[in-house]
């Protein structure tokens, strides 16, 4: 009885532990945000472009625990923008939204009247499966 108990609580022990050290790791996870803008005749780029233009981009990248921040076009829809935005935590995040900066992003995305659609993704710290790796050619 006593040896039944050892091991149920040895499997215990061990979920805890591997539960434990994947916790740790999404919390090392860099967060994604994809936000697509959209609006009228051309204003998501004009958007994009005076963000460049004005150093609000510039600064941004500048930002402690800003990993990336760059605009992309969508070849099939010229009236959106895609920025992929990476931050190395939910922490950076929120010290960004925080800032002055945001402000100046609002009046931007206000004067362009865009629209956003956002998704956030939290990075997989496993890597890329071995299966998986056959289909890419680096």
């Amino acid at each position: 009885m006593l040896k039944i108990f050892y091991l149920v609580l040895c499997a215990v022990l061990e979920f805890v532990l591997i539960n434990s050290v994947q916790a740790a790791e999404v919390g090392k996870a860099k967060i994604i945000v994809n936000i697509y803008y959209t609006g009228e005749n051309g204003s998501a780029r004009q958007f994009a472009e005076e963000m460049e233009q004005s150093g609000t981009v510039a600064a941004i990248r500048a930002e402690d625990g800003n990993l990336r921040y760059e605009y992309f076009y969508p070849k099939d829809d010229v009236e959106t923008v895609l920025l992929i935005d990476i931050w190395e935590s939910q922490e950076a995040i929120d010290r960004h939204h925080a800032s002055l900066m945001m402000n100046k992003i609002t009046e931007l995305r206000e004067k362009y009247n865009l629209h956003m659609k956002v998704e956030r993704y939290i990075e997989d710290t496993a890597g890329i499966p071995g299966k998986d790796k056959a289909f890419i050619k680096e």
